[in-house]
């Protein structure tokens, strides 16, 4: 996730101050994890300093003065070549999961185990997903069944390698250490 391209779509619209900014933010995408008001304001820094907002306005209050930002032609421009373009697909080719895997069976230790005990854990976070997905609102939904999606994936990976340690135990210890 890029934050300053998140905080530039929130800007799109109209011209917020930093806190109605990590509201919407919070709101819509930190349901699970809060924005910092210093990683609001910091991002904001670095946009304001590359030209993709500028400072519509201060007002004084009780406390520091509040600056409402506004996005510039140059933040809508970078703001849609991001949506424009494709997010790459996270392959998991260094798993820690494997490597656990292969760890027991070059120690000795079994790795059924170790499988086991992972899809314990995914079907327990499945359960809570599904959980959070009923008792929400449409964004729970969607963000939940993306998590459900690829527990899903995971949990076809653990019941494949399962099936297959004894041939991926015969390779290991058939290689050269």
């Amino acid at each position: 996730m890029s934050l300053g391209q998140m905080l530039l779509g929130l800007l799109e619209a109209q011209p917020r101050h930093g806190y109605d900014i990590k509201r919407l933010y919070d709101e819509h995408f930190g349901r699970d994890r809060a924005l910092h008001y210093g990683q609001v304001y910091s991002t904001l820094s670095r946009l304001l300093k590359n030209g993709l907002v500028v400072v519509e306005g201060v007002e004084a209050g009780g406390g520091p003065d509040r600056k409402k930002y506004a996005i510039t032609e140059a933040g809508v421009t970078d703001l849609a070549d991001w949506l424009g373009h494709p997010e790459s697909p996270q392959a998991y080719l260094q798993s820690t999961l494997y490597q656990k895997v292969v760890l027991a069976l070059l120690t000795g230790r079994p790795a059924a185990d170790i499988l086991d005990l992972q899809r314990s854990e995914h079907l327990k976070a499945m359960r809570e997903l599904t959980r959070r997905k009923l008792d929400g609102d449409l964004a729970d939904e969607l963000v939940c069944d993306h998590a459900l999606f690829h527990l899903e994936a995971d949990l076809r990976w653990l019941e494949l390698t399962a099936a297959r340690l004894d041939e991926l135990a015969a390779r290991i210890t058939e290689s050269p250490r």
